[in-house]
């Protein structure tokens, strides 16, 4: 019997439960014995020009060096993003030069013995400030009349449809023949990431070897970065290593200015540096996710048939074009959703802002795509005065039509759309909600109901075509199995999923099998975790790599049985070889181990991505009073694919749950207009808790993928994608009796109150 598919209690727990976690700020390596601390002087303005006096500072007790950019003979930028952004946008200063840009750029560095001591000496480093103008409205931007790059001449990043990824937009005849047409603005609130560890590095150089301790999702881009600003001096190799990580959500993919500068501070120092920031750096300086804005028009029939959709994004990059400024390469291809209409227009224009440059965020530009969709949807279905359950179910994408180009030509791998929502209507006992909001306004009741529904569908180990991750298995003398993966773990469970992959393909008991990654001299390739890839590329190349050991110890038993190879099969059950029809003659796996040096396999076979998808129904409650919301329940119907273990599923599905509902009601980081953040710190930032949640209704379904041998899909950010737009539609539905069409998430009471109030005096004007 196989053990995928069953609920094993995730091997990393016993750990994270008794001995703790060590994260990097934990870590207590020899190689970092007398190390010092770093400390990052930042700008307090987010457009100007600078001239810097640090010479009191470096008189300070216990500081060791204090550095402008002009002190810097080593890295001195980091290139981000896309080759084909405008240079300057692209190339972000390690330490800004003449110019700031956003409020949190690093100006200075210090190092000193304590972390104390390199705050209290940061104080005191001037940093004489020239005004420039500011920009933090992205359609204030757009126009340009406030440019942050006066010699590229615009604030526009990259126009997709100009560079031939996107279709571009014609005029309204577009629409002609349709009779029902909608059109809207969306947008999509600036998000952090908000990892409950913080960013943290630290640096050591062992003779002419660079050993490099980071929270990051990827070890091997990370080695790729340090030895290109490094290679010519660690002659004795890179050595990249990640611990334990809290947390990240995509904003820990790339690294950062303040972490590639921490070999250079090292070899000025002539000792190791440790550098880990606050939550207010970390709210101010690490890159958040979404801000988006979207205008979108939807045409149909009267009959309730969608037939053409224009989508047009501007996204905000932030100061510097990262990755947050190529993310529309993941909503483009989704725009349409789980829907058949024929006729699409798309375009996306990411433009600079004086704010905090932008990266991936959990769904990393498929939250946006659903969220338009989804909310398109309910008010084309209000204008054309049909139920928009109806108008989902004659639109889906057919079950037998798989696989299915949409379109803008995206080839969706399998899917049941109408089954999803079916199931999760199903198990939210919709009628009867329906029945129970009726009372409710029918009394006048304060405290109102609303019913949203959203269907979404997403790419995983995206963009398209797809990719590819390492794996190998190898078997160990004692004859037990060890699994080396490129993918990167913090808190998916690869150490549990990937051992039952391997176990079930080896007939090995999962304890068994030791599990690799996080560092370079060890995992020698890899990509690293992120776009919910790992499974599907990860697992599939730790399935393949067993399955082609598996056929090497059957070559080996043969001779030791000598026998025909092709009648040498794996007894499973008991983790042994024999022939065919006689299992009273075998040999174990210590046994084939014994006969060769090396009983190993690797991969990075490539595979194409995968389309997850699901409907999510939430019911909420609304204070008509006070414009309080409260999430009373969320049913969900996440499909992705073949389930390897439910439990690490549903705990996936959670997490990316509360972080949607998070954006429907309360995250968002906010600016006023001189580019100062006002949400630096867990008081002023909407982070969600569990008291603000219920306990989840999920629903099962598999649909497996034929792109991959697993059948898996990924479900890492599921349930950030369809959350959201549920939330949205659940409030509105909430109150559209008023008369409220639309609201911008987070739906916070003050919006809700102020609409509530606004609907009230037009009624009495």
């Amino acid at each position: 019997m196989s053990i995928l598919g069953n609920r094993v209690l995730r091997r990393e727990d016993p750990t994270f439960l008794t001995i703790g976690a060590k994260y990097t700020a934990d870590l207590d390596s020899p190689l970092l014995n007398n190390a010092a601390m770093v400390t990052y002087v930042r700008s307090t303005m987010a457009h100007a020009k600078i001239s810097i006096d640090a010479s009191e500072a470096k008189d300070m007790p216990g500081v060791l060096a204090v550095l402008v950019a002009e002190d810097l003979d080593g890295p001195k930028i980091l290139a981000g993003g896309n080759p084909a952004f405008p240079k300057p946008m692209l190339n972000r200063p390690i330490l800004a030069t003449d110019t700031v840009r956003f409020v949190g750029e690093c100006v200075a560095v210090i190092v000193s013995e304590t972390s104390e001591q390199g705050a209290d000496a940061a104080e005191l480093v001037f940093v004489d400030y020239e005004p420039l103008p500011v920009v933090v409205d992205m359609e204030e931007a757009s126009t340009d009349n406030v440019l942050i790059y006066e010699e590229v001449g615009t604030n526009v990043v990259f126009d997709f449809s100009t560079n031939g990824m996107a279709t571009g937009i014609t005029d309204e005849s577009f629409f002609s023949t349709c009779d029902v047409v909608v059109s809207g603005r969306v947008s999509h609130q600036r998000t952090a990431a908000a990892p409950l560890e913080v960013r943290s590095t630290a640096a050591a150089w062992d003779e002419d070897k660079l050993i490099f301790w980071t929270s990051n999702q990827g070890p091997q881009g990370v080695k790729g970065s340090l030895e290109s600003f490094y290679g010519d001096q660690a002659t004795g190799g890179v050595q990249v290593i990640i611990p334990d990580v809290g947390g990240g959500f995509g904003a820990k993919i790339s690294p950062y200015p303040e972490d590639v500068l921490l070999p250079w501070l090292a070899k000025h120092v002539g000792r190791p540096v440790r550098w880990f920031e606050t939550r207010t750096e970390n709210m101010l300086a690490m890159g958040p996710g979404r801000a988006h804005v979207h205008q979108f028009t939807l045409g149909g029939s009267k009959d309730g048939k969608l037939s053409h959709y224009r989508l047009e994004l501007l996204v905000d990059s932030g100061a510097y074009a990262r990755l947050g400024a190529f993310l529309p390469m993941f909503t483009l291809p989704m725009a349409v959703g789980v829907y058949e209409i024929e006729n699409v227009e798309t375009n996306a224009i990411t433009v600079v802002t004086n704010t905090t440059p932008t990266e991936a965020y959990r769904g990393a530009g498929r939250p946006e795509a659903t969220l338009t969709i989804e909310r398109a949807v309910e008010l084309w279905a209000a204008e054309a005065g049909i139920d928009p359950i109806e108008v989902r179910r004659k639109n889906f994408l057919a079950a037998d039509s798989f696989p299915a180009t949409t379109g803008v030509g995206t080839v969706y791998d399998s899917g049941d759309y109408e089954r999803s929502l079916d199931l999760a209507l199903e198990a939210a006992g919709y009628e009867e909600l329906k029945h129970q909001q009726q009372e409710r306004r029918e009394t006048g009741s304060v405290k109102q109901l609303g019913i949203g529904v959203a269907t979404y569908v997403e790419v995983t180990a995206g963009p398209a075509p797809g990719g590819s991750e390492y794996g190998k298995v190898e078997i160990t003398p004692e004859g037990k199995g060890r699994v080396y993966s490129g993918a990167l773990s913090h808190g998916q469970s690869h150490m549990t999923t990937f051992s039952m992959i391997a176990a079930d393909q080896l007939g090995m008991d999962i304890e068994d099998i030791e599990f690799v990654q996080g560092d370079t001299d060890v995992v020698t390739d890899g990509t690293g975790t992120w776009g919910s890839r790992s499974t599907q590329l990860g697992g599939s190349s730790v399935y393949k790599a067993a399955e082609r050991v598996v056929e090497r110890a059957r070559s080996l038993a043969a001779d030791l049985l000598e026998a025909s190879v092709d009648d040498i099969v794996l007894d499973k059950t008991t983790g042994s070889f024999h022939v065919a029809g006689s299992p009273s003659i075998n040999k174990t796996w210590a046994e084939i181990a014994s006969t060769t040096d090396d009983l190993a396999e690797e991969t990075r076979e490539k595979l194409l991505c995968s389309y997850p998808f699901g409907t999510h129904v939430a019911v909420v409650e609304i204070d008509t009073e006070t414009g309080s919301v409260r999430l009373e329940r969320m049913i969900t119907c996440d499909d992705a694919g073949r389930i390897i273990n439910p439990m690490i599923v549903e705990g996936q599905r959670h997490g990316g749950i509360a972080q949607g509902v998070a954006q429907a009601l309360y995250e968002e980081m906010i600016y006023d207009s001189d580019g100062n953040l006002q949400t630096t710190n867990f008081a002023d930032y909407g982070f969600i808790s569990m008291a603000e949640l219920p306990s989840f209704e999920l629903v099962p379904m598999e649909t497996p993928s034929p792109n991959n041998p697993l059948g898996v899909k990924g479900i890492g950010e599921s349930g950030a994608i369809g959350s959201t737009p549920a939330v949205q539609s659940a409030v509105l539905d909430g109150l559209s009796y008023l008369g409220i069409k639309h609201l911008d998430v987070p739906l916070t009471p003050e919006k809700i109150w102020n609409a509530i109030n606004s609907m009230e005096e037009n009624r009495e004007a």
